[in-house]
């Protein structure tokens, strides 16, 4: 996105405004004075700032320079008129089940590609037999492995060891490709290859092209807030528009999956790392300092699932935060000369990322301890406050908003710190103090949602009920000036008391009704004995479709009928679909009726010879059910606003039964 000249002076007027409000700070606000632990708190929450900001400065400054790497061309073109490459395909499993792995083997089976020059991988470091009989079933190459003790990384190098392609790519057992996705990757290397015969003085190689990760079912943001349709996936953010914004400048982070690597930059580097719980940040860290380059796209070309319980996805971002935090001591992002100056810039700000918690606690508690206990950590008054600080500040984030993408704002994004900060501090803490966790778990991705989830629910209830009493005690008995002379506490009493509410919210969780999540499909069908249909939603086991005769039969719950979905010419190219898929043969039991213009709900079992075709036609493509931008015409307060009302309900539904069964018995 193109910044005008305007809006670059207004960019670096909010940045030196709110650095001349931090030179304030150190200089004029410390209270030197105070006890010891009360002045290390102070100088610690000076320095939380620092940090933020400078973050924040670089996400700015980095959307204002041009992009060094251009990376549009046309992908098919050079695809078609430029040497085509052999590309293995690695799918890595560890224990995951055979009906989760069967959907991203299928998946790779329809990528678009000579299929002599398509190896499909299924990378299985358990040796099960029957990922074994999964491989032969689908015709693709299995390499099993056994005693393995370095994870991933080990059952990724140990495949490679056996294969040759000059471009491979590695997926999550969970991590289904769209067809398309080596047509819009591999082209990129074909046209840098024919740079640098052209010009290799002047052509840096390029080592990984990283595709953002996308995720077909909602999150728990998304899912606990009622927002299924309001907000993106909380991952969208950085992998759509963050990492992109690296990626311009040759330093996309690679992500774990989803990329297409060049096989001579990861050998050149020793493979994939072992020593780390975050391969994949390594790796691509690695392979920069090397000299070759990387970008990433901006529309995903996979899509897989993403854990809804509390617990998995605390466990995967601690995972994810002592990961980093590891890795970056491995590489010595910051004294090592290798890396330059605008990847060091890159690897930082990542790193610092993830203190992101640790002063989120900070800024909740500094204005809590004097609102509640009289502990002043900032010593000024209330007017030089405001000159020195609200300018900057008003400025800062007004630009950061303005600069974003329409993914996510940045109310969202401290809700998201807020929610993990109680759970990730101490792990990034620990880590950083070289106290390593050694164990690695694959993130399980299936509800598992029971009673002890709860329990996370203490800390953001504590804080909020703390938060609740110091707004409450800070302005019990206060009037006119008094009020606002206490503004600015109040001010940040009510930002945090907000992202706390939201925070609760979400760890209080909602239940989860249907097991198999639907895609949005119109695809033309008949049903024996009821005549023509078209489907509205499809998924593994269930779809929902209307009648289109008017005067069809009314169908009844319980009924068993058969069926078949006919594929168009045009989505059977556009998909690459085979032959055999151009009708697809079901059995449907109706479940219900859903209104009175012959639309119904049924649950379905595929026959064996369409079901490759049928869950090809259910997970090629973006799930459109799930939203890929915030919209904005639904402000926080008015989520919070339903989020509330929501819960009440449910409350006032319980009690009502309650009296009910009460009254009845």
């Amino acid at each position: 996105m193109a910044i005008s000249s305007w809006k670059k002076i207004l960019y670096c007027l909010a940045i030196i405004l709110s650095a001349i409000y931090l030179i304030w700070r150190i200089g004029w606000t410390i209270p030197w004075e105070q006890r010891f632990w009360v002045l290390l708190y102070a100088i610690v929450l000076w320095a939380c700032e620092v940090i933020s900001n400078l973050t924040a400065y670089i996400t700015i400054i980095f959307r204002m320079l041009p992009p060094k790497k251009k990376m549009q061309m046309d992908l098919h073109h050079v695809l078609d008129t430029w040497q085509v490459p052999d590309v293995d395909v690695l799918i890595a499993t560890h224990n995951e089940d055979r009906e989760l792995l069967e959907k991203t083997v299928n998946g790779a089976t329809y990528m678009n590609y000579p299929k002599d020059k398509l190896h499909i991988y299924i990378c299985d470091d358990g040796n099960r037999s029957e990922i074994k009989d999964l491989a032969d079933q689908y015709g693709v190459g299995y390499i099993g492995l056994e005693n393995n003790h370095e994870a991933k990384s080990g059952n990724l190098n140990h495949a490679l060891s056996l294969l040759t392609s000059p471009l491979f790519v590695d997926f999550d057992s969970d991590m289904i490709p769209y067809t398309n996705f080596l047509q819009e990757t591999v082209p990129y290397f074909q046209q840098n290859w024919l740079d640098y015969k052209n010009d290799p003085d002047n052509t840096q190689p390029l080592g990984y092209v990283q595709t953002p990760q996308s995720f077909y079912e909602y999150d728990i943001f998304q899912y606990n807030l009622f927002s299924e349709r309001i907000m993106a996936n909380e991952q969208d953010f950085f992998s759509r528009d963050v990492n992109v914004l690296y990626g311009q400048h040759g330093y996309a982070i690679f992500t774990g999956f989803n990329a297409l690597f060049l096989r001579q930059a990861v050998d050149k580097v020793g493979g994939f790392p072992t020593k780390t719980l975050t391969e994949d940040f390594e790796l691509g860290a690695r392979v920069n300092i090397a000299g070759y380059y990387s970008f990433s796209t901006t529309e995903p070309q996979s899509a897989g699932t993403t854990p809804l319980d509390l617990k998995g996805v605390i466990k995967q971002r601690s995972r994810w935060g002592r990961g980093v935090v590891q890795s970056c001591r491995n590489l010595h992002i910051f004294l090592n000369p290798k890396i330059a100056w605008t990847h060091k810039v890159i690897l930082a700000n990542t790193y610092f990322y993830w203190w992101s918690f640790f002063r989120r606690l900070i800024y909740i508690a500094a204005p809590i301890l004097f609102a509640v206990w009289k502990i002043q950590v900032v010593d000024t008054n209330l007017w030089l406050l405001l000159l020195m600080w609200a300018p900057g500040y008003a400025l800062l984030h007004t630009v950061l908003g303005d600069s974003s993408s329409r993914i996510r704002n940045e109310r969202l994004g401290e809700v998201q710190e807020t929610f993990f900060a109680p759970y990730l501090f101490l792990p990034v803490i620990l880590q950083t103090l070289h106290i390593k966790k050694h164990s690695f778990q694959v993130t399980q991705k299936s509800y598992q949602r029971n009673w002890l989830d709860r329990v996370y629910l203490l800390p953001h209830l504590a804080m909020w009920l703390l938060a609740t009493y110091a707004i409450i005690k800070f302005n019990y008995g206060k009037w006119g000036s008094e009020i606002l002379y206490g503004a600015v506490i109040t001010f940040w009493l009510l930002m945090h008391w907000i992202n706390l509410s939201f925070a609760v919210f979400i760890a209080m969780g909602r239940q989860v009704f249907r097991q198999q999540t639907r895609f949005p499909r119109k695809i033309a069908g008949t049903i024996k004995g009821a005549g023509e249909m078209e489907t509205i939603d499809i998924s593994d086991t269930g779809l929902s479709f209307q009648l289109r005769d008017k005067n069809a039969p009314v169908l009844s719950a319980g009924e068993k009928l058969a069926g078949k979905l006919h594929l168009s010419d045009d989505l059977i190219k556009e998909r690459n679909f085979q032959s055999q898929d151009q009708t697809l043969d079901f059995d449907l039991t109706i479940v219900r009726k859903i209104d009175d213009q012959g639309r119904y709900a049924a649950t379905v079992t595929p026959a064996d010879s369409s079901l490759p075709g049928w869950l090809h036609l259910v997970y090629d493509q973006h799930n459109q059910a799930v939203p890929e931008e915030y919209d904005r015409w639904m402000t926080p307060f008015d989520i919070l606003g339903m989020n509330a009302r929501k819960r009440l309900e449910k409350i006032e539904w319980h009690l009502r039964r309650r009296f009910t069964r009460q009254r009845e018995g």
